[in-house]
């Protein structure tokens, strides 16, 4: 039953996604009921085609380094810290403190922090599942639809994201009095931008395709075939370092 109903969902919405190639054994199917996932659309990706566990459950430190480098070609121990801060939270609820299921990571303030660009403020109510409500602002903002004669207008600038992102933390922290605006929050907000922008960035244009972008957060897919130039953590700091420096 579950295959007849995901033949069906999938060929229900085919039309209104992009075409991309998907590397055999790695095709998109989106989460089922009793499949686990994330607040971060990144980690909800590589479940989703198969490069983490598909139920999102039980993943180890290997299987990470894996998907990370396999879908999105980043070198295999660039999230080892944050695998090692979730594992600091006592976060895990699999009974493994080497393991841990993607919705482990809602806890509040350990890898999810407040002021997402596509999640409530836990204080708010979900800070798991994708809000599209939030995320219609967010991609307004961002620009995503604005896209003209212009073949610039179809890219998302550094600029763009660093703006849009300062603005979300700016709502968020008018309509939630418990906002929480800790270490965790002030570097985690500039550096999850940062980190989808190096994961999207198209190298020839410099700048992220927005298809890519929409693709990414609103059906938690790959957008892209995976890229030659392998990336490592000096990537991400560079962007952040950029994200940073707009003025906002």
């Amino acid at each position: 039953m579950r295959s007849f109903f995901l033949t069906v969902l999938l060929s229900s919405v085919a039309s209104g996604l992009p075409s991309f190639h998907s590397t055999k054994g790695h095709e998109w199917i989106p989460a089922g009921p009793r499949d686990s996932r994330s607040p971060c659309p990144g980690l909800n990706v590589l479940a989703n085609h198969g490069w983490l566990p598909r139920s999102g459950k039980n993943i180890d430190l290997p299987t990470l380094q894996v998907a990370v480098a396999g879908a999105y070609n980043y070198a295999p121990n660039t999230f080892d810290d944050v695998f090692k801060l979730a594992q600091n939270c006592n976060l895990t609820t699999t009974g493994n403190i080497s393991t841990f299921n993607l919705a482990d990571l809602a806890k509040h303030d350990c890898i999810e922090f407040d002021g997402s660009l596509s999640r409530n403020d836990f204080a708010l109510g979900d800070d798991l599942h994708f809000n599209p409500r939030i995320w219609k602002t967010t991609s307004k903002r961002l620009g995503l639809d604005d896209i003209g004669r212009d073949p610039k207008s179809k890219y998302l600038t550094v600029e763009q994201a660093a703006k849009a992102r300062a603005a979300r933390v700016a709502d968020a922290m008018k309509a939630n009095d418990k906002f929480n605006a800790s270490i965790n929050q002030q570097m985690g907000s500039p550096g999850t931008t940062a980190l989808y922008l190096t994961t999207l960035w198209d190298d020839a244009a410099g700048a992220a395709p927005k298809e890519w972008v929409k693709t990414f957060f609103e059906w938690e897919r790959l957008p892209f075939a995976r890229p030659l130039r392998q990336k490592t953590n000096d990537d991400i700091n560079a962007m952040f370092a950029r994200v940073q420096a707009v003025k906002v």
